[in-house]
């Protein structure tokens, strides 16, 4: 832990994670800081995150066995964004037009990853980014000493038969870019866990296309991006209706289709697994009964699909731990401990055409009970769920050569990303200021929480208000009467949103607009750092966005022009 008269000014910082946010904060510190060195390490053979959908690992490589784990990505085929390229573009790399398909002007998943590898490019070919090269663990030093990094190169599994490399790094400073969709959120829904155990739920990271669900009944958990593609892919194939459980109407920002096929329900309230029964061929088949909310039962499901978003989950980061005497006494240890409670790792379950279930992405409990930073901060629930004492979303409070770039959920993740490291990049190199107390700095994340927890009071009681005729209205505007995008939503239980608050008022999610809360939103955050960015760098001005009314016309304007080439698909695509 850092002392509160100390001045971070790293000469040697390692960027972790080489998708958007990791390959943005590698241009922006080399270009726009003032550091010796500066390096990126990805664990997987390519840049681009999310972005970039890697092939399945062959087992072998020129005849030696690799055993190197696999960390797929959360995108699926035929992914297109609902991002126009202008909010996609980092500043002074334009995203390059997408002639080719005039009348869905959003990026595709390949498009966008051949933006982010021609981004890289310069990086890759100067030795400043290593693939293939695992952090196992980030540990804070004391006494100032910077940040012990174990990496494992896999890399060197072909000349070393088969076997990685593990080595340890000291740098001054580090940057973590990663993290945020390894760990995905699960409801805490009653018989879940033992529906998972048997292999018929699964998280929407480990979807990959609707082929082995033919005939199957599904229910897809959520209305988001996610959740809306995946119901729209099974559709065609899957028995119908396929069941799409929402809490809230959909908000604006996640534009889809109506589909016949598709019939909304209201939340799920338990899953009952139902007696084992064999099958003609002598398979045994295991099927779900999904009881709602509102008392209606679903049989005979097939797989339950959940797209129920990601929280950020950096555990392998491990920092010196701290003791409150009260508000206001902070001491240090010299032992370090894990940033975020660990978890057992998670890996894909078998595909639904499997003779046999899979059973490895049930989570078994944790075999270490250490202490985490968590642990100091008040209970954590849902809507307050993070990584703990970040300054602004990034800088770790009580040491700040630690930093985080996208650790929020944000509609524009491009361009908030790109502030971000480039205010990161100014602060560490002394051109902006934050403050030199760690109780100062504390001071933001208090307020962030205070704010959650009022905005979750207000739709409380404005839950508490609502009656029996007007239950499916929440704290999205919208009410039950209503449609969504052509739309009748399905029932929503206000008891249920009180218990169980909506994702879109969390922690991390900033808001859509400008003016959420006295943070300000989205829009407010990356205008607070455009601001302290200019003042320390004149020149920056009239590269960075600037958040004004035509900028958050053209954001909103983004949602209606997907829908149109939602419908122009439908009408001319088989």
């Amino acid at each position: 832990m850092a002392d509160d008269s100390s001045i971070i000014r790293p000469k040697n910082v390692l960027v972790i994670g080489g998708g958007s946010a990791g390959l943005v904060t590698l241009r922006n510190l080399v270009e726009r800081g003032q550091f010796q060195r500066v390096e990126l390490v990805e664990r997987r053979d390519d840049v681009g995150g999310v972005w970039y959908q890697n092939e399945p690992l062959i087992a072998s490589e020129n005849g030696t066995l690799i055993n190197k784990p696999q960390w797929p990505s959360p995108a699926y085929p035929g992914l297109v964004g609902n991002v126009l390229p202008r909010f996609l573009s980092f500043s002074e790399f334009p995203f390059p037009p997408t002639p080719d398909h005039p009348h869905q002007p959003f990026p595709t998943l390949i498009e966008t990853y051949e933006y982010l590898r021609n981004f890289a490019k310069p990086y890759l070919s100067g030795g400043l980014v290593r693939l293939n090269s695992e952090v196992l663990r980030v540990e804070e030093l004391p006494l100032n000493k910077g940040w012990k990094i174990r990496i494992r190169d896999w890399s060197a599994c072909e000349t070393n038969e088969g076997i990685p490399l593990d080595s340890e790094e000291i740098w001054d400073a580090v940057v973590v870019c990663a993290g945020y969709y390894d760990k995905p959120n699960w409801p805490n829904t009653e018989g879940l866990d033992a529906v998972r155990k048997r292999g018929l739920a699964l998280h929407s990271k480990w979807w990959n296309g609707p082929d082995g669900y033919e005939g199957k009944r599904a229910i897809v958990i959520g209305n988001a991006n996610s959740s809306n593609d995946i119901a729209t892919q099974l559709a065609p194939v899957a028995r119908a209706p396929v069941y799409r459980s929402m809490r809230r109407p959909t908000p604006t920002w996640f534009p889809h289709l109506p589909d016949a096929r598709v019939e909304n329900v209201g939340p799920v309230a338990r899953y009952i697994l139902q007696p084992p029964r064999e099958a003609v061929d002598g398979a045994v088949n295991e099927k779900v009964t999904v009881v709602l909310q509102n008392g209606t039962e679903i049989k005979d499901v097939d797989v339950v699909i959940l797209g129920t978003g990601y929280c950020p989950h950096p555990e392998f980061v491990h920092v010196l731990p701290i003791e409150v005497d009260d508000a206001n006494d902070v001491m240090g240890a010299k032992v370090s401990i894990p940033i975020q409670t660990p978890s057992p790792p998670q890996t894909p379950p078998r595909h639904p055409s499997s003779p046999s279930r899979a059973y490895s992405d049930h989570p078994k409990s944790p075999t270490s009970t250490a202490v985490s930073i968590m642990s100091y901060t008040n209970p954590v629930l849902p809507h307050t769920r993070r990584i703990p004492f970040l300054y602004q979303h990034i800088l770790y409070s009580y040491n700040p050569s630690l930093a985080f770039i996208g650790t929020i959920l944000a509609i524009t993740p491009f361009i908030v990303s790109d502030v971000a490291s480039t205010w990161l990049a100014l602060a560490w190199s002394g051109q902006v200021g934050y403050p030199q107390e760690v109780e100062k700095r504390l001071q933001f994340d208090r307020e962030r929480v205070k704010e959650v927890e009022r905005l979750v009071e207000a739709e409380n009681r404005r839950n508490s208000r609502e009656g029996e005729e007007d239950r499916t209205r929440t704290g999205m505007g919208i009410d039950d009467g209503q449609k969504s995008n052509g739309m009748v939503l399905p029932e929503v239980d206000s008891q249920s949103s009180r218990a169980d608050p909506s994702s879109f008022i969390t922690y991390c999610f900033l808001g859509s607009g400008g003016d959420e809360g006295a943070q300000g939103g989205e829009a407010g955050y990356a205008n607070t750092l455009r601001k302290d960015v200019v003042g320390a760098r004149k020149d920056l001005d009239g590269v960075l966005p600037v958040w004004d009314a035509e900028m958050m016309k053209a954001r909103w304007d983004m949602f209606p022009t997907k829908y149109e080439a939602l419908e122009w698909a439908r009408m001319h695509c088989v």
